[in-house]
């Protein structure tokens, strides 16, 4: 197992970055700010950026390629969560602050599907997007981003 967690974020859309790194700061932990275009993040040492090429998934490939079991990802991407968890990592969070495992990684990608065919069947109106992003969900996420450094920081110790 790795000697020192880290936190990679799928950060193109990501609405918690500076969340992220208040955590990130708070226990001493390296982020690794991953997208296809550069974007602006606190010259500070624990915070590095990688600009990845704008591909179809360059981002996820990145991110699966370098996650272990010490590795927290914060992403709203349920395929890559899938993706992250298969390659050993120690835990993904999306924005929300609903934790992605393998225990509950299979039933969020059918549900993602058939949400798909759903909108794609649909006419108009029919189906809108998810809920918009609110103070809740902020709160939750920091709480469950400083819930999972503290347990990989214990498992990492023992």
């Amino acid at each position: 197992m790795a000697c020192m967690p880290q936190i990679l974020i799928d950060a193109d859309a990501c609405p918690v970055k500076d969340e992220t790194y208040k955590v990130a700061w708070r226990h001493d932990v390296p982020v690794i700010v991953v997208s296809n275009s550069p974007i602006r993040v606190p010259a500070h040492p624990l915070i590095s950026r990688n600009v990845v090429s704008d591909g179809f998934d360059a981002a996820d490939d990145w991110i699966v390629e370098h996650v272990d079991a010490a590795s927290i990802v914060i992403t709203t991407d349920i395929l890559l969560a899938d993706r992250c968890l298969k390659s050993g990592c120690g835990a993904v969070i999306a924005p929300t602050g609903k934790a992605f495992t393998t225990a509950s990684i299979g039933n969020a990608v059918a549900v993602r599907a058939i949400m798909a065919d759903l909108r794609a069947g649909a006419v108009g109106d029919g189906l809108g997007g998810p809920a918009p992003f609110a103070k809740a969900d902020r709160s939750r996420f920091l709480s469950a981003l400083d819930e999972a450094v503290i347990r990989l920081k214990r498992a990492l110790r023992n």
